[in-house]
Protein backbone atom coordinates (compact mmCIF):
# COMPACT_ATOMS: atom_id res chain seq x y z
CA UNK A 1 0.00 0.00 0.00
CA UNK A 2 1.32 3.43 -0.92
CA UNK A 3 1.03 6.24 1.63
CA UNK A 4 1.17 9.77 0.21
CA UNK A 5 2.82 12.06 2.74
CA UNK A 6 4.00 15.61 3.40
CA UNK A 7 6.72 16.81 5.78
CA UNK A 8 6.09 20.14 7.54
CA UNK A 9 9.23 21.15 9.47
CA UNK A 10 10.89 24.59 9.63
CA UNK A 11 14.48 23.42 10.15
CA UNK A 12 15.99 22.51 6.80
CA UNK A 13 18.44 19.91 8.14
CA UNK A 14 15.71 18.10 10.11
CA UNK A 15 13.37 18.24 7.13
CA UNK A 16 15.91 16.83 4.70
CA UNK A 17 17.18 14.20 7.15
CA UNK A 18 13.66 12.90 7.77
CA UNK A 19 13.00 12.78 4.02
CA UNK A 20 16.23 10.85 3.48
CA UNK A 21 15.35 8.27 6.15
CA UNK A 22 11.83 7.84 4.78
CA UNK A 23 13.05 7.37 1.23
CA UNK A 24 15.65 4.83 2.34
CA UNK A 25 13.73 2.78 4.93
CA UNK A 26 10.03 3.34 4.20
CA UNK A 27 9.47 2.58 0.49
CA UNK A 28 5.70 2.52 0.94
CA UNK A 29 5.74 6.24 1.79
CA UNK A 30 5.67 8.61 -1.20
CA UNK A 31 6.69 12.16 -0.23
CA UNK A 32 4.62 14.73 -2.12
CA UNK A 33 6.09 17.88 -0.59
CA UNK A 34 8.58 19.20 1.98
CA UNK A 35 7.32 22.39 3.65
CA UNK A 36 9.22 24.90 5.79
CA UNK A 37 6.27 26.56 7.58
CA UNK A 38 2.68 26.07 8.67
CA UNK A 39 1.53 28.36 5.85
CA UNK A 40 3.38 26.31 3.22
CA UNK A 41 2.10 23.12 4.83
CA UNK A 42 -1.54 24.19 4.69
CA UNK A 43 -1.27 25.00 0.98
CA UNK A 44 0.41 21.64 0.30
CA UNK A 45 -2.27 19.70 2.22
CA UNK A 46 -5.03 21.40 0.22
CA UNK A 47 -3.19 20.79 -3.06
CA UNK A 48 -2.05 17.18 -2.54
CA UNK A 49 -4.68 15.74 -0.17
CA UNK A 50 -2.12 13.47 1.56
CA UNK A 51 -2.80 10.34 3.62
CA UNK A 52 -0.22 11.39 6.21
CA UNK A 53 1.67 14.45 7.39
CA UNK A 54 4.83 14.57 9.48
CA UNK A 55 4.29 17.70 11.55
CA UNK A 56 6.62 19.75 13.72
CA UNK A 57 4.88 21.50 16.62
CA UNK A 58 6.77 24.79 16.88
CA UNK A 59 7.20 26.63 13.58
CA UNK A 60 7.20 30.21 12.31
CA UNK A 61 3.84 31.44 11.04
CA UNK A 62 1.77 29.28 13.40
CA UNK A 63 2.42 26.07 15.33
CA UNK A 64 1.32 22.56 14.39
CA UNK A 65 -1.84 22.67 16.50
CA UNK A 66 -3.04 25.93 14.96
CA UNK A 67 -2.41 24.47 11.50
CA UNK A 68 -4.66 21.50 12.29
CA UNK A 69 -7.31 23.77 13.79
CA UNK A 70 -7.52 25.63 10.48
CA UNK A 71 -9.14 22.58 8.83
CA UNK A 72 -12.84 21.90 9.31
CA UNK A 73 -12.22 18.15 8.93
CA UNK A 74 -8.96 16.26 9.35
CA UNK A 75 -9.07 13.40 6.87
CA UNK A 76 -5.38 12.56 7.09
CA UNK A 77 -3.16 10.89 9.67
CA UNK A 78 -0.55 12.86 11.61
CA UNK A 79 2.81 11.84 13.07
CA UNK A 80 4.23 14.66 15.18
CA UNK A 81 7.98 15.25 15.05
CA UNK A 82 9.09 17.21 18.08
CA UNK A 83 11.54 17.88 20.89
CA UNK A 84 10.89 16.14 24.21
CA UNK A 85 10.81 19.21 26.45
CA UNK A 86 7.75 20.78 24.86
CA UNK A 87 4.30 21.10 26.39
CA UNK A 88 2.93 19.58 23.20
CA UNK A 89 4.34 16.13 23.93
CA UNK A 90 2.07 15.68 26.95
CA UNK A 91 -0.94 16.85 24.91
CA UNK A 92 -0.05 14.31 22.20
CA UNK A 93 0.35 11.47 24.70
CA UNK A 94 -2.98 12.44 26.29
CA UNK A 95 -4.70 11.52 23.02
CA UNK A 96 -2.67 8.38 22.19
CA UNK A 97 -1.26 10.02 19.07
CA UNK A 98 2.01 9.08 17.40
CA UNK A 99 5.10 11.22 17.74
CA UNK A 100 8.80 10.97 16.96
CA UNK A 101 11.58 12.62 18.94
CA UNK A 102 14.36 14.47 17.18
CA UNK A 103 16.70 13.09 15.95
CA UNK A 104 14.32 10.56 14.44
CA UNK A 105 14.95 6.90 15.25
CA UNK A 106 14.49 4.56 12.26
CA UNK A 107 12.76 1.80 14.27
CA UNK A 108 10.32 4.24 15.90
CA UNK A 109 9.58 5.74 12.48
CA UNK A 110 8.81 2.29 11.02
CA UNK A 111 6.55 1.42 13.96
CA UNK A 112 4.63 4.70 13.64
CA UNK A 113 4.09 4.15 9.92
CA UNK A 114 2.82 0.61 10.56
CA UNK A 115 0.17 2.05 12.87
CA UNK A 116 -0.78 4.56 10.19
CA UNK A 117 -1.10 1.76 7.61
CA UNK A 118 -3.44 -0.16 9.91
CA UNK A 119 -5.64 2.87 10.49
CA UNK A 120 -5.78 3.71 6.79
CA UNK A 121 -6.64 0.10 5.91
CA UNK A 122 -9.40 -0.04 8.52
CA UNK A 123 -10.52 3.53 7.73
CA UNK A 124 -10.59 4.34 11.45
CA UNK A 125 -11.98 7.81 12.16
CA UNK A 126 -9.28 10.15 13.44
CA UNK A 127 -11.02 10.80 16.75
CA UNK A 128 -7.67 11.09 18.53
CA UNK A 129 -6.89 14.20 16.49
CA UNK A 130 -10.33 15.70 17.17
CA UNK A 131 -9.77 15.10 20.89
CA UNK A 132 -6.36 16.77 20.77
CA UNK A 133 -7.81 19.92 19.23
CA UNK A 134 -10.80 19.95 21.61
CA UNK A 135 -8.40 19.65 24.57
CA UNK A 136 -6.55 22.78 23.41
CA UNK A 137 -9.80 24.69 23.97
CA UNK A 138 -11.05 22.85 27.08
CA UNK A 139 -7.89 22.52 29.15
CA UNK A 140 -9.80 22.62 32.46
CA UNK A 141 -11.48 19.27 31.78
CA UNK A 142 -9.85 17.53 28.84
CA UNK A 143 -10.59 14.08 27.51
CA UNK A 144 -7.95 11.38 27.78
CA UNK A 145 -7.48 8.48 25.38
CA UNK A 146 -7.42 5.11 27.14
CA UNK A 147 -5.81 2.34 25.08
CA UNK A 148 -7.77 -0.87 25.69
CA UNK A 149 -7.11 -4.33 24.25
CA UNK A 150 -9.43 -3.83 21.26
CA UNK A 151 -10.00 -0.06 20.99
CA UNK A 152 -9.18 3.41 22.27
CA UNK A 153 -11.80 4.90 24.58
CA UNK A 154 -12.08 8.62 25.26
CA UNK A 155 -13.29 9.83 28.65
CA UNK A 156 -13.42 13.09 30.60
CA UNK A 157 -10.56 13.34 33.10
CA UNK A 158 -13.06 14.57 35.71
CA UNK A 159 -14.89 11.23 35.40
CA UNK A 160 -11.89 9.33 36.85
CA UNK A 161 -12.03 8.62 40.58
CA UNK A 162 -8.80 6.67 40.87
CA UNK A 163 -6.28 4.50 39.02
CA UNK A 164 -4.75 1.27 40.30
CA UNK A 165 -1.64 -0.15 38.66
CA UNK A 166 -1.10 -3.82 37.86
CA UNK A 167 2.16 -4.40 36.01
CA UNK A 168 1.91 -2.99 32.48
CA UNK A 169 -1.82 -2.33 32.93
CA UNK A 170 -3.92 0.11 34.94
CA UNK A 171 -7.45 -0.28 36.29
CA UNK A 172 -9.33 2.99 35.81
CA UNK A 173 -12.25 3.46 38.22
CA UNK A 174 -14.89 5.85 36.93
CA UNK A 175 -17.94 7.50 38.43
CA UNK A 176 -21.15 5.46 38.44
CA UNK A 177 -19.16 2.29 39.15
CA UNK A 178 -17.62 1.65 35.73
CA UNK A 179 -14.11 0.13 35.57
CA UNK A 180 -11.74 0.05 32.57
CA UNK A 181 -8.51 -1.90 32.12
CA UNK A 182 -6.06 0.25 30.14
CA UNK A 183 -2.88 -1.10 28.56
CA UNK A 184 -0.65 1.60 30.00
CA UNK A 185 1.37 1.71 33.22
CA UNK A 186 0.38 3.67 36.31
CA UNK A 187 3.59 5.68 35.94
CA UNK A 188 2.44 6.86 32.50
CA UNK A 189 -0.94 7.93 33.88
CA UNK A 190 0.80 9.68 36.76
CA UNK A 191 2.86 11.74 34.29
CA UNK A 192 -0.22 12.63 32.23
CA UNK A 193 -2.63 13.43 35.07
CA UNK A 194 -0.39 15.19 37.58
CA UNK A 195 -1.40 18.61 36.16
CA UNK A 196 -5.09 17.79 36.63
CA UNK A 197 -5.20 17.44 40.43
CA UNK A 198 -4.27 13.76 40.59
CA UNK A 199 -1.84 12.49 43.22
CA UNK A 200 0.23 9.32 43.47
CA UNK A 201 -0.39 8.17 47.05
CA UNK A 202 1.05 4.67 46.76
CA UNK A 203 3.15 2.64 44.34
CA UNK A 204 -0.10 1.13 43.08
CA UNK A 205 -2.55 4.01 43.53
CA UNK A 206 -3.18 7.34 41.78
CA UNK A 207 -6.21 9.31 43.00
CA UNK A 208 -8.31 12.28 41.91
CA UNK A 209 -7.96 14.79 44.75
CA UNK A 210 -11.47 16.11 44.04
CA UNK A 211 -12.92 12.64 44.71
CA UNK A 212 -11.57 12.22 48.28
CA UNK A 213 -14.40 11.83 50.78
CA UNK A 214 -12.37 11.44 53.99
CA UNK A 215 -8.96 10.76 55.46
CA UNK A 216 -9.19 7.88 57.93
CA UNK A 217 -6.60 7.90 60.74
CA UNK A 218 -7.01 4.23 61.67
CA UNK A 219 -4.88 1.38 60.28
CA UNK A 220 -1.96 3.69 59.61
CA UNK A 221 -4.08 6.15 57.61
CA UNK A 222 -5.94 5.67 54.34
CA UNK A 223 -8.28 7.57 52.03
CA UNK A 224 -11.98 7.02 51.59
CA UNK A 225 -13.12 7.93 48.08
CA UNK A 226 -16.53 9.16 46.89
CA UNK A 227 -17.29 5.77 45.32
CA UNK A 228 -16.87 4.08 48.70
CA UNK A 229 -13.46 2.56 47.95
CA UNK A 230 -10.51 2.69 50.33
CA UNK A 231 -7.02 3.61 49.11
CA UNK A 232 -3.84 2.88 51.04
CA UNK A 233 -1.18 5.56 51.53
CA UNK A 234 2.43 4.41 51.49
CA UNK A 235 4.67 5.44 54.38
CA UNK A 236 7.09 7.11 51.98
CA UNK A 237 4.34 9.33 50.53
CA UNK A 238 2.32 10.01 53.68
CA UNK A 239 3.90 13.37 54.53
CA UNK A 240 3.45 14.63 50.98
CA UNK A 241 -0.17 13.41 50.91
CA UNK A 242 -0.95 15.15 54.21
CA UNK A 243 0.43 18.42 52.83
CA UNK A 244 -1.83 18.10 49.80
CA UNK A 245 -4.87 17.37 51.98
CA UNK A 246 -4.28 20.56 53.99
CA UNK A 247 -4.58 22.56 50.75
CA UNK A 248 -7.94 21.07 49.76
Amino acid sequence: MQINAIIIEDEKSNRENLAKIINEYCPEVHLQALCASAIEGRKAIIQHQPDLIFLDIEMPGGNGFSLLESFEAINFEVIFVTAYNQYGVKAIKFCALDYLLKPVDILELSQAIEKVKNRLTEKIENQRMQTLLANQVNRANPKIALPLSDKIEFIDVSNIIRCQGEGNYTHIYLKEGEKILASKTLKEFDELLTDHEFLRVHQSHLINLKEIKAYMKTDGGYLKMNDGSSVSISRQRKEMVMEQLKQL
